[in-house]
């Protein structure tokens, strides 16, 4: 076998690797005699069947088990060449030209190695920001919205029509070309008059109604509606109304202080402002640093620090972005590029730019991580996992499985330590936060 490594650049090599046959046919050899040694065949005793008979028996496996070992055998020798080792590798080594031939065996193999990063004077690409002001107007609404948490139906005893944003209890029955359709019925219905929960006509049609009033209110089903043989067909809602509700938000006394700041010995109304106020702030910059920040710094880091990519890892990345976009192509597309592997490659290659930034922001955001001693251990992260799957609710040990088989751990860690990452630097560095509140 002849192995020949080359250094594209400081992460990227290349091994020519010749097979001859004859290493292939002496490998297969020598498996088979180990194989001898163990393996079970019908009238022979374990330990004692013949080379030949195993040569037989699993010609195509051995043969295939002793390519794959040379391959590695190749990959170690080409490393041994570039004076590195297994653990510089970053991503699989995977074939860039494999030519089968009578005799022998050619291919290259890409080489992808984690590179060396410098990041000095990061810091300075961290953007200015603001912290973000928040309005008397916003601390009442978020007390209104709080206290509606505590809210009750309540009947409306005084004799009056229904009205929008009231609640109704309600009987209804939907016929469309006078019959009655499957889920159109219902007894003692509440809705809130207002939250278009109904298909567009039906609460306009409710309103004006009184207590046990009836009335056939006529409809038409949008043509997107879920169910197909209801889309864009008219209907008739007979309804029968029998109460009027109203939300009754309760006051903010003290035994409601006492609710919403349960751990506060004397809870007033200036503490649950406060609580609010700082609330609303982090709402805010959390989604000032997600949304301007971090897509602004990632960028500027980017653009201006400069290091080989690992190839491999790139086309890995290439690749994912162009099975998660796949499903975004019309059907007229997708049809052209099965029909054509030019389009096909064409197309796939035009989100390497993207997979390009992708990668090197990955290894910028590694990098920092270390800089700054920010790090994910195992618990936390299968923690991460289970809190997801209580989220779902679903069963948290049959998710992480199903994390494992797919081998998406690693892409969750990196998005925790990003996520982490991004606070540490936005929401801990007060040098990068100009107050502003006032």
């Amino acid at each position: 076998m002849e192995v020949k490594a080359k250094q594209l650049d400081s992460v990227n090599a290349t091994a020519s690797v010749k097979i001859p046959a004859s290493s292939i046919n002496a490998e297969v050899e020598k498996l088979a005699k180990q194989a001898s040694k163990t393996v079970k065949m019908d009238g022979f005793r374990t330990g004692h069947v013949p080379v030949a008979a195993v040569l037989k028996r699993y010609a195509k496996q051995l043969n295939g088990d002793a390519e794959r070992n040379l391959f590695r055998k190749a990959v170690s020798e080409a490393l041994k060449e570039l004076k590195k080792e297994g653990k510089d590798l970053v991503g699989d080594p995977y074939f860039e030209k494999f030519n089968r031939e009578k005799d022998e065996i050619n291919v290259e193999i890409a080489l992808s190695f984690k590179p060396d990063i410098k990041l000095e004077g990061y810091e300075k690409f961290i953007p200015e920001y603001s912290t973000p002001k928040v309005t008397k107007k916003e601390i009442d609404t978020k007390k209104e919205d709080l206290l509606k948490s505590f809210a009750t139906l309540e009947s409306v005893k005084k004799a009056r029509k229904l009205k929008e944003g009231d609640f109704a209890k309600f009987d209804f029955e939907g016929f469309v070309d006078g019959k009655a359709f499957e889920g159109g019925k219902a007894q003692n219905y509440i809705l809130e008059i207002g939250s278009k929960q109904f298909i567009p006509g039906f609460e306009e049609g409710m309103i004006g109604l009184k207590p046990e009033e009836e009335k056939d209110i006529e409809v038409t089903f949008p043509k997107e509606y879920g169910a197909e043989h209801l889309a864009g067909k008219a209907a008739v809602f007979k309804v029968k109304l029998h109460e009027i509700q109203e939300l009754k938000i309760p006051e903010l006394n003290d035994e409601m202080l006492k609710k919403v700041l349960p751990n506060e010995k004397e809870p007033t109304e200036e503490i649950l402002e406060t609580r609010l106020k700082e609330q609303i702030k982090n709402e805010k910059l959390f989604k000032l640093v997600n949304e301007e920040l971090k897509p602004k710094f990632a960028d500027a880091l980017i653009e201006n620090f400069d290091f080989d990519i690992p190839r491999g890892i790139v086309e890995q990345e290439t690749d994912i972005q162009f099975r998660n976009a796949w499903n975004t192509f019309s059907e007229k597309e997708i049809e052209e590029l099965k029909s054509s592997e030019v389009n096909y490659q064409i197309k796939r290659d035009s989100f390497k730019e993207e997979a390009k930034k992708s990668v090197k922001l990955t290894f910028i955001i590694d990098e920092l991580a270390k800089l700054r001693g920010i790090s994910v251990s195992d618990q936390e992260l299968v923690q991460a996992v289970y809190f997801e799957a209580y989220r779902f609710k679903i069963n948290p040990k049959e998710h992480l499985e199903n994390y494992k088989k797919q081998g998406a751990l690693p892409a969750l860690k990196m998005a925790l330590i990003e996520d982490r990452l991004f606070s540490d630097i936005f929401l801990k560095d007060k040098n990068s936060a100009k107050e502003s509140e006032k």
